[in-house]
């Protein structure tokens, strides 16, 4: 370990020792310093013979400590080796503009215009399990089997309000530029003609395909504001998805396409019947600064 643990913080070094020697039925044992730093050091700068991390018995067998032991250090101090999260860093060139212009849009909306926070949501499958569920009971759970039977696909488009929540949407089997088009030309239906159309959406090449350029390009109150590479997170209309998804997909039973379209479009006209915008608060300076600190973090894990 670069540093030693126990020129680090005092109060919390105090606190987490005391976490785990705190009082327990019988004799408590007394773990020394030495002995906690050791298993955080190996916690964090080894892995064990053949595997990838640390479990409990794994360093309870290293440090001769008991499993609980080794849990009480690893929750006192915040470790948690069994867990692992997936990230992507976006490697775009215009990074830093493009957060600035789409949180600009967020935080101070320009005059006479809507925000729109646009996607498609792909590939929905309309799944059909292969035996019906036992319903929720007191002291049970609903059941369901894990096997299905696929019925098709098809692709919700949603263009979020971001001011109000509202939602313009369709459903189309395909995601192509022609169903993108389509879904821009509906949204143009639905806007009120004096105000400006700023659309937030992906790099998807959809997105950009000459089709869509040249329809856009007849539509000129419509301006395109494009997502930084693997930066999904700042759309919002991908917080709406997660909504469908727990809300109605997660666990659905549909027998055909035809049902499940017919669900969706009925979850999105229920939530305009009461619309939840999100409200963003981080600005773009926030924004920036965490993905720094996170940057100098990991640089200096030896990653």
């Amino acid at each position: 370990m670069p540093r030693d643990l126990r020129n680090s913080d005092e109060q919390l070094w105090g606190n987490s020792l005391s976490a785990v020697n705190e009082p327990r039925p019988g004799r408590p044992p007394l773990i020394g310093v030495d002995r906690v730093e050791q298993v955080i050091v190996d916690t964090l700068e080894s892995t064990p013979k053949n595997a990838t991390h640390w479990s409990r018995a794994k360093m309870a067998e290293r440090s001769g400590l008991s499993r609980s032991t080794v849990g009480r250090i690893w929750k006192a101090f915040g470790l948690k080796p069994h867990l692992e999260e997936g990230f992507k860093l976006s490697n775009d060139p215009l990074f830093t503009e493009k957060v600035y212009d789409i949180v600009g849009l967020y935080l101070n909306p320009p005059e006479s215009a809507v925000v729109l926070s646009v996607d498609e949501k792909s590939q929905v499958q309309a799944l059909a399990r292969s035996q019906p569920a036992f319903p929720l009971m007191p002291g049970v759970p609903e059941r369901r089997t894990h096997d299905y039977v696929r019925h098709g696909t098809t692709s919700l488009f949603a263009a979020m309000n971001v001011a109000d929540g509202t939602v313009i949407s369709s459903v189309h089997r395909k995601h192509r530029s022609v169903e993108f088009k389509k879904f821009l030309t509906k949204i143009d239906k639905n806007v009120p003609e004096h105000l400006d159309v700023h659309v937030v959406c992906d790099n998807y090449s959809t997105h950009k395909h000459p089709t869509v350029k040249a329809w856009l390009e007849k539509h000129p109150r419509f301006h395109m504001h494009f997502t930084p590479t693997y930066s999904s997170w700042i759309n919002q209309v991908e917080r709406l998805f997660a909504e469908v998804t727990r809300d109605l997909l997660q666990r659905s039973d549909h027998r055909n396409v035809q049902s499940l379209e017919r669900d969706l479009r009925d979850w999105v006209k229920a939530w305009n019947e009461n619309p939840k915008p999100f409200i963003w608060t981080k600005t773009a300076e926030d924004i920036l600064d965490s993905i720094a600190r996170y940057l100098k973090r990991i640089n200096g894990s030896g990653h």
